[in-house]
């Protein structure tokens, strides 16, 4: 009855959802702007980090455009508290992941943090259940008390000019680092742009000592 009057609603193009369907209809699944890097084996995500941080291995689910399907659905995952998103993508990018070589060595999944402050407002840290499947379809820890975020930061605008002097800011800071020690990292995010966060993420964790990273995110800039 419920759903007769309050009918689920694809977040991408509105139309009602099956019974099958959670949050993207089959037609905008199909159509989001697929990366995959993990699948056709481009360096494409690596070389945002070429030169600036050792990288094992990079990947993301889908192209992000301004006012494109994927920003609908990265928004109602960061800003309209449609978490149950984030559980989908995580589903479906730890499946594959699960099946390549490359990602057989992760041994934990640490998920970029937000800003005590950041995470009262929201309510929730947005890549948390993405990173808890791909945790779970690759059998490994999902770590949430190791990286630390100490400073809050704004919404990456300019971004070519943010990653210039992001890497001088203090943003972020370890913890119980003996809990990576030696460890294939998988840092998990949202959406990758200038790379600086993730760059940010990663010097930090080195400090641990043996530690090798990767990166897994919902969307890249295209």
């Amino acid at each position: 009855m419920l759903n007769l009057f309050f009918p689920k609603l694809c977040r991408g193009c509105q139309r009602e959802l099956l019974a099958h369907e959670v949050e993207i209809c089959t037609y905008c699944r199909h159509n989001l702007p697929i990366a995959c890097f993990h699948k056709n084996g481009s360096d494409e995500m690596l070389q945002v980090f070429y030169g600036r941080i050792p990288v094992e291995n990079a990947t993301a689910l889908f192209y992000f455009k301004k006012n494109g399907l994927t920003q609908k659905f990265v928004h109602a995952l960061k800003y309209r508290g449609v978490k149950s998103l984030g559980a989908e993508f995580g589903k479906w990018l730890g499946a594959e992941l699960s099946e390549c070589d490359a990602y057989h060595t992760v041994e934990a999944i640490i998920p970029v943090p937000l800003h005590r402050k950041k995470l009262r407002q929201r309510g929730y840290n947005q890549v948390e259940l993405f990173g808890k499947e791909i945790a779970q379809a690759l059998n490994v820890p999902y770590i949430d008390d190791v990286l630390v975020k100490i400073t809050p930061t704004k919404s990456q605008v300019f971004k070519e000019r943010l990653s210039r002097i992001f890497s001088q800011q203090e943003v972020f800071e370890v913890q119980h680092l003996q809990k990576i020690k030696d460890k294939h990292l998988l840092i998990v995010d949202d959406l990758v742009t200038s790379g600086a966060t993730l760059e940010a993420c990663t010097s930090k964790l080195l400090k641990a000592g043996g530690v090798k990273v990767s990166f897994a995110t919902i969307a890249i800039t295209k």
